[in-house]
């Protein structure tokens, strides 16, 4: 798999190439701003662009415009923001466009190589990754009734690690409980959000979703 990386700071973005290299990862292209990080996913069309939320020139949100580009210009290109703080507005724009190939980690992430180089590469199979932080942020946001307060505690525990991208087995590891229990969670989520029915992967996407805008899905 090819990616480029866009990262201002220039030690960050030696050792961003680094670990994606050990992971198996080809980096067709670095660069420290966002019209560079276009014209090399132009270039290069890579599987996955690692992308700083915030950078020159303005060091707002250029990052996150360029991503949103990306994804409607080139979708074959999965998107990992990366960020200094927690700032999950982000994570839900990139999600309302499109709900595969997304990631959005805070930069300390980076230091544990092995769950980083994971989400590296569920991101670029074309699921998603969403640092924890940034979750429990959309939790304390939520005001108001919605669907979502349908679910007990434990099932909002489930939804909150499937928008963190994890796995059934996964899920089980984290809360010490069986597959077949988060099977029986993750069934019981989708009813009570009155997901229709169609194929896993797509109700639980439209289950993320529908956790992070409390809107319908």
């Amino acid at each position: 798999m090819r990616a480029v990386i866009a990262e201002d700071s220039v030690l960050l973005r030696i050792g961003l190439v680094k670990v994606l290299e050990m992971a198996g990862f080809e980096v067709a292209a670095e660069t420290g701003d966002a019209e560079s990080l276009l014209r090399a996913v132009e270039e290069h069309r890579p599987d996955l662009a690692l992308v700083d939320v915030r950078m020159p020139p303005g060091f707002t949100d250029e990052g996150v415009r360029a991503a949103l580009m990306i994804r409607q210009q080139w979708p074959d290109t999965a998107v990992l923001l990366l960020s200094q703080y927690v700032e999950e507005r982000y994570a839900a724009d990139l999600l309302a466009t499109q709900t595969g190939g997304i990631g959005y980690l805070l930069k300390q992430r980076v230091a544990d190589v092995e769950e980083f180089v994971d989400a590296l590469k569920r991101v670029a199979a074309g699921g998603t990754a969403l640092d924890p932080q940034v979750v429990a942020q959309l939790l304390l946001r939520r005001g108001g009734p919605d669907p979502l307060e349908r679910l007990t505690p434990r099932e909002r525990e489930v939804l909150a690690l499937m928008a963190e991208g994890r796995s059934n087995a996964g899920i089980a590891a984290e809360l010490v409980v069986s597959e077949s229990a988060v099977a029986k969670h993750i069934n019981n989520i989708f009813a009570k959000l009155d997901l229709p029915i169609a194929d896993g992967d797509h109700r639980r996407v439209l289950a993320v979703l529908r956790f992070l805008d409390g809107g319908p899905a």
